[in-house]
């Protein structure tokens, strides 16, 4: 329980202050503190994200910062890769699925950092684009 309400809180505050929507941590968390299997992890991470989405999204919404347009397009256009994706997951053993939900992570993790180099070199030294 108390590896639950630690994943919950963390992965909460990841999805509000960077928007990665919790999974990032969800997934991870779920499958070394409460073992579950890695099909287990992902498909409760994707329920779990429902209230987080909600709740930051109001209150990203409260800042001005949501594209109301484009996040309708986004979404609508995720259903379909979502119901692609989740036949493919099933279709994966657990290991390759684990693997590939790894290197996501990394392939994500590269683009950051050299996202923030090139801004760096730019002059925007956060690297935002605002």
């Amino acid at each position: 329980m108390i590896g639950a309400v630690l994943i919950g809180v963390a992965g909460g505050m990841l999805a509000g202050m960077l928007g990665v929507g919790g999974g990032v941590l969800f997934v991870p968390g779920l499958v070394a503190f409460l073992s579950l299997s890695q099909h287990q992890a992902e498909a409760t991470s994707l329920l779990a994200i429902i209230p987080v989405a909600i709740v930051g999204t109001y209150a990203q919404d409260r800042y001005g910062n949501v594209r109301r347009g484009d996040a309708l397009l986004l979404g609508l256009l995720s259903l379909l890769g979502a119901a692609g994706g989740v036949a493919l997951a099933n279709a994966l053993s657990g290991r390759a699925l684990r693997d590939s939900f790894a290197a996501f992570l990394v392939v994500v993790a590269a683009r950051l950092v050299l996202k923030v180099r090139s801004a760096q070199r730019a002059g925007t030294v956060d690297g935002s684009m605002h």
